[in-house]
């Protein structure tokens, strides 16, 4: 049997064999009907995991791509109200600085937002808001419909990460005020990474820059989108959206629901795992923030090494998440993301289980086993 390592990771994730078959056929004319559909498809499946009925666009770059084009496009000279908990929302912070007057709103990663701190701000005249939604540096889920009545109540345009949660956990970029949303390929779609989405509201299409960036051109992707067959105003990864369309087709055919459904119940249980194991989850949690759907965050306990613990783990084939930053060493995380199940789950819990025992730690009790219990 070949020899991959599953990757349990918060991205990327494992590719359906389909996803990775689509992008080994021929180039094709990037100005065909034949690419042009196959764009179209995309963004159909997309605009109902995005829950929105805006324009949506897909560029060939990164997650980070789309932030980036977000910010620029409107929010240029603009005063923003940056929310952070996390790497992320520390990264949005530093893309707006580029751009705009940007306000950092900071919290402690993974916990709860300074929502206080953000009226503040939007009373002081600001005019947009940035969020990541699902804070995968510290397996956070952020407030995204509360915070979206509050930059509606400012007029202020919202901005929102949606990398790590959509296609996978619930979002609704419409009910929730969202102006501009962005997501990468090779999270919770389970496509190869180097494409982001994004939407864009009628608002913030009256608010953009006039003087917006050459490549990340949004009212170029626009114009290009409009027409007939569908482009892109620039040459794009023409494997990447063959790979895209076949995994939003798989997200059309499992059906949105139900594909939401499945991440909640992993992450689940691979809490319950963790609580089992006597370790503590890592985010502080309260009523308005939740534990992340798509990866979990753990804590490990005084005097475990995570080096040890995930080279166990990764000897079995299996590859998990460290901490980023200040909490390297500190924390390990599992995704639980894209087209994985319970045998892959369940298998990245009995490695993680024998890491935890070779490194030193006494289990309180099989994780394993409590795992199979939410799963089954």
């Amino acid at each position: 049997m070949e020899k991959e390592p599953l990757l349990m990771l918060p991205g990327p994730v494992p590719m359906p064999e389909r996803v990775r078959f689509a992008m080994s056929r021929q180039a094709i004319n990037h100005r065909s009907a034949e690419f042009g559909a196959v764009y179209a498809d995309s963004v159909r499946v997309l605009k109902s995991a995005f829950g929105t009925a805006n324009d949506l666009f897909v560029i060939s770059g990164s997650g980070t791509a789309g932030m980036e084009a977000a910010v620029a496009n409107f929010c240029r000279d603009k005063e923003i109200a940056c929310l952070v908990n996390g790497k992320f929302g520390e990264r949005l912070f530093k893309i707006s600085q580029r751009y705009g007057k940007a306000h950092e709103i900071k919290s402690d990663w993974g916990t709860p937002l300074n929502l206080a701190g953000l009226e503040e701000q939007l009373e002081a005249g600001a005019q947009a808001i940035t969020l990541v939604h699902n804070e995968t540096s510290a397996g956070i889920k952020n407030p995204a419909a509360e915070i979206g009545k509050l930059a509606r109540k400012h007029d202020a345009l919202f901005i929102v990460d949606g990398i790590t949660s959509i296609g996978g956990d619930t979002f609704e970029a419409d009910a929730w005020g969202v102006d501009v949303a962005i997501t990468g390929s090779q999270k919770c779609l389970a496509a190869p990474a180097g494409l982001a989405a994004v939407s864009v509201s009628g608002r913030a299409w009256e608010r953009l820059t006039k003087n917006p960036p050459y490549y990340l051109d949004l009212a170029a992707y626009k114009k290009s989108a409009a027409g007939k067959p569908m482009e892109t105003p620039y040459t794009p990864a023409v494997p990447l959206f063959f790979a895209l369309r076949e995994a939003c087709l798989i997200i059309e055919e499992e059906g949105l629901a139900n594909r939401i459904g499945r991440h909640q119940k992993m992450a689940k249980a691979v809490r319950a795992a963790a609580q089992t194991w006597g370790l503590d989850l890592f985010p502080k949690i309260d009523a308005k923030h939740e534990y992340a759907n798509t990866v979990t965050a753990v804590s490990y306990p005084e005097g475990i090494k995570d080096d040890e613990v995930r080279a166990v783990i990764k000897k079995m084939g299996i590859v998990i998440a460290g901490g980023q930053d200040h909490l390297k060493g500190k924390i390990f995380r599992i995704g639980s993301m894209g087209a994985v199940g319970a045998p892959e789950l369940l298998a990245t819990l009995a490695a993680t289980q024998h890491g935890l025992k070779k490194a030193g730690y006494k289990v309180k009790g099989n994780g394993v086993e409590a795992a199979a219990e939410v799963l089954g």
